[in-house]
């Protein structure tokens, strides 16, 4: 009888455990519904990860440029971006492991409710729409880089593979005019007395105020980049920027911190220090301009070589690692942080703004001053030794060589090291400094863009073509539609 009531008893309380087995066939590890802070942390370190990249098969920017040349491999600092498939890389990354997730997270927060009092239920959703604005900024900033890489890139009928599979790819300008329409209409909907992501935000922490100055910043850079074939629009999108706001100090840099253990440190470090290869060695085009200009900075940028001077080796040379200066420990620290947007390259932007008859205050030489001062300070270079530069005859800007492209184009290109996308961004805007091909490129001048991807050539080839022909050809050397010059 005793075995009985046991048996009852142990079965009972089995049965009304587990009425609902259904949830054993759930895959904890791999769920298929993510929270939306989670999806927005993936996204926003997955891009930034990619824009600081030095993996070779990720993001070549750093050797267009000539920051950076390459030692026993050279392929890439001779311009060959097809046999690493470098542009599929790029693309597949901003397109599905970014731009989708930032989609499903704004659709996962469409679909939350809220409960509690009227107004804590009204507080929530001034939070949802900050966070909707979040999106949208960083979706434009990521759509900017796709077409200023590429050119026409799909955008109306993109991450929507069930509608358009094969999507069609739009006018790059027409591109830029909605993304400047969606940022103007993000910061107008930001609510700075509430929060967005907080701490799965790993850029600004949650505060919508610096993401607004982030937005502006970035109009502003568009509309520059446009000046040259359409003044009129630039001017007004420029202007609209500034007043509305933009990072006006360092504290608003648009960075994010690494930690000190993998999978989470700075992509550099994980490229240049724990592979324990020896790929890299800055390049004499920007060490011999620095050691000219006596560059407080060049401590920072690199070491000493075993001749005890700063010393580049040749873009696209096979060049002997023990041979030359290499990388500086300020940047192979793991925690060193990864910049998507910084004052010096802002100010940057308004000296060029002035210099072309756009009036947002200040001249184009106290602007110049101030992006080679934050430059200087976030590369901890001393005050005195900053004023001394800031004064040589060589840098000053009413005494430095050539026109205002050239004196801005030099002094941003050095201040932008370490951010190969926006020195290349700014040297093909500003045509400085003045960069030579490697005698065995596969282009004689750099690079003004990457080509299609290979796989877009294959599944998406109708579409790919007509976008090839419409930007006059899939080519290293066809220019963005806003390099004219």
């Amino acid at each position: 009888m005793k075995k009985i009531l046991l048996f009852i008893t142990v079965f009972s309380l089995i049965t009304s455990c587990s009425d609902d087995i259904t949830s054993l066939n759930e895959d904890t590890k791999n769920p298929t519904a993510v929270p939306a802070n989670f999806l927005f942390t993936a996204a926003q370190k997955t891009l930034v990860d990619q824009m600081v990249s030095t993996n070779v098969n990720q993001n070549v920017f750093r050797l267009f440029v000539q920051n950076w040349t390459e030692t026993t491999y050279t392929d890439e600092s001779n311009y060959d971006i097809a046999t690493r498939t470098i542009p599929d890389f790029h693309w597949a990354t901003l397109y599905r492991d970014v731009l989708k997730d930032l989609k499903e997270s704004r659709s996962v927060l469409s679909g939350e409710s809220y409960t509690g009092t009227a107004t804590e239920i009204a507080n929530q959703n001034t939070i949802r729409n900050n966070k909707y604005a979040v999106i949208d900024i960083m979706s434009a900033y990521c759509y900017y880089v796709l077409v200023d890489t590429f050119g026409n890139v799909p955008y109306t009928e993109a991450l929507d593979i069930d509608s358009h599979p094969n999507p069609k790819y739009d006018d790059a300008k027409t591109i830029y005019k909605d993304l400047i329409t969606k940022l103007t209409a993000s910061v107008g909907t930001i609510n700075p007395s509430l929060g967005s992501f907080d701490t799965a935000d790993l850029i600004y922490g949650g505060n919508v105020t610096k993401w607004k100055k982030f937005a502006n910043s970035l109009r502003l850079k568009m509309a520059i980049n446009m000046d040259d074939i359409d003044h009129t629009y630039a001017t007004t999108q420029a202007l609209a920027a500034v007043s509305s706001g933009i990072i006006n100090s360092s504290t608003d840099n648009t960075s994010l911190k690494y930690l000190s253990v993998q999978p989470n440190t700075n992509p550099i470090y994980v490229d240049v220090v724990a592979s324990g290869r020896n790929d890299f060695v800055p390049t004499n085009t920007i060490i011999d301009k620095m050691n000219t200009l006596n560059d407080p900075r060049r401590t920072a940028f690199f070491t000493l070589s075993t001749n005890n001077i700063f010393e580049g080796g040749t873009p696209g040379d096979s060049n002997n690692f023990d041979n030359f200066s290499h990388i500086g420990s300020t940047l192979l620290d793991p925690t060193f942080e990864g910049l998507l947007m910084d004052y010096s390259e802002v100010e940057f932007l308004l000296a060029e703004a002035v210099e072309r008859n756009i009036s947002v205050g200040g001249t184009a030489e106290s602007h110049y001053n101030n992006a080679i001062n934050a430059s200087l300070s976030y590369w901890n270079v001393s005050s005195v030794d900053a004023i001394t530069y800031l004064t040589s005859s060589a840098v000053a800007y009413t005494t430095a060589t050539g026109n205002w492209k050239q004196k801005i184009g030099e002094q941003a290109w050095l201040a932008l090291y370490n951010r190969g996308f926006e020195a290349w961004t700014s040297y093909r805007r500003l045509d400085f400094p003045i960069l030579t091909a490697p005698a065995d490129a596969e282009s004689s001048i750099v690079p003004t863009r990457y080509t299609y991807p290979a796989a877009e050539e294959t599944l998406n080839s109708t579409n790919n073509l007509a976008a090839s022909a419409a930007i006059g050809g899939n080519e290293l050397t066809t220019k963005i539609f806003w390099d004219v010059n």
